[in-house]
C-alpha cells in the first residue's frame, strides 16, 4: 500500500503534486537550516572578524529576501493546489477510449459491498477490475460515515449514509493490490480492508460471467442478512437479483444497518479474511 508506487494516472498525479510542493516548501526550510549553521559559526565568541552592531535595526535587503522567498513559496504552492485540485476532482472522469466500468461501493460494519450493476453480480470484501480501463464508483455508506482508499490508485473518499458520492480511479497494469477504510468506525475497524486484483480485460469477462453463474443471490432479504455488523468476513461474491438495491440503500429505502454502538454487544465473528 506505497502512496509512493503508484499504479494508475490519479495516483501517479498526486505523487507529482506531493514531490513538487516537498520542492517547493524546501525552498525555504534548506536556506533556513544553512543559514542558523553559518549565523551560529560566523557569530562564535572566537572570531574576531564578526561585527558586533548592538544598535542596527533595520535592512531592507534583508527584509526583501525575509518576506519575498515565502511569499514565492505559498504563490507556487498554491498554483500547485489549485491546479491539482480541478484536474484530480475525484467525480472527474478519467479521458480514455475504453468504456468506463460502473462500481457501486457500500460500506458496512465492517465490511465493503462492491456492486457491478452492469455485469449483474456484487462482491463482499474482494475488488476485481480490468487494468487500463477507467473506473466510475458511486460510495455510499450503509451504517456510520467511512473512507474508501485504495493507496495505489489515489483519491481516498468518504461514504456517508443518505447520500452518494463519485470516484474515478485507474489501474494501469496487472496486479494485486490492497484497499482498506482509512476512517475509524468501531471494533471491527482493523479489519475492514479488501484485496484489489487488477486483471486483464478479457480475464474480467470470464470471471463476471463465472461470477454471474455461481455466486449466491444479492437482493434485499440476503443484504438485510449481510448488513449485520461482523468482522473478518470472507471474500464472497453474488449474482445481483436487484438492480435497484445500490439505489434503495442510498436512498435509505432500505434501513439504515445498526451502528457500531448499538450493535458491539452482538458481533460475532464470520470467518478469517482471505489475504491474498
Amino acid at each position: 500500500m506505497n502512496i509512493l508506487d503508484p499504479q494508475g494516472p490519479i495516483a501517479a498525479a498526486e505523487k507529482t503534486i506531493l514531490i513538487d510542493s516537498l520542492a517547493i516548501m524546501l525552498a525555504i526550510v534548506v536556506p533556513t537550516i544553512v543559514a542558523i549553521a553559518a549565523f551560529a559559526f560566523w557569530f562564535r565568541a572566537g572570531n574576531s572578524r564578526a561585527r558586533y552592531l548592538p544598535e542596527w535595526a533595520y535592512s531592507g535587503r534583508i527584509e526583501l529576501v525575509v518576506w519575498s522567498i515565502p511569499a514565492l513559496t505559498v504563490i507556487l504552492l498554491s498554483g500547485v493546489a489549485w491546479i491539482g485540485a480541478h484536474e484530480l476532482d475525484p467525480g472527474k472522469p478519467i479521458p480514455g477510449s475504453q468504456k468506463p466500468l460502473k462500481i457501486q461501493a457500500v460500506s458496512l460494519d465492517w465490511k465493503w459491498l462492491f456492486i457491478y450493476p452492469d455485469q449483474k453480480i456484487a462482491t463482499v470484501n474482494t475488488l476485481t477490475i480490468p487494468s487500463g480501463v477507467p473506473l466510475q464508483f458511486a460510495l455510499t455508506s450503509a451504517s456510520v460515515m467511512n473512507a474508501f482508499f485504495i493507496p495505489q490508485f489515489g483519491s481516498m473518499i468518504y461514504t456517508m449514509n443518505g447520500m452518494t458520492t463519485r470516484l474515478n480511479l485507474q489501474a494501469d497494469k496487472p496486479g494485486d493490490y490492497q484497499g482498506l477504510s482509512s476512517h475509524f468506525s468501531g471494533d471491527g475497524f482493523a479489519g475492514m480492508s479488501f484485496a484489489v486484483h487488477a486483471v486483464s480485460e478479457s480475464a474480467f469477462n470470464d470471471w463476471a460471467a463465472q461470477t454471474g453463474r455461481t455466486g449466491g443471490r444479492l437482493n434485499a432479504d440476503s443484504y438485510a442478512t449481510l448488513a449485520k455488523p461482523s468482522t473478518n468476513d470472507k471474500p464472497t461474491t453474488f449474482r445481483l437479483d436487484d438492480q435497484n438495491l445500490f439505489e434503495a440503500i442510498a436512498t435509505q429505502k432500505l434501513p439504515p444497518a445498526l451502528g457500531p454502538q448499538d450493535a458491539s454487544s452482538s458481533v460475532e465473528p464470520t470467518g478469517v479474511r482471505d489475504v491474498r
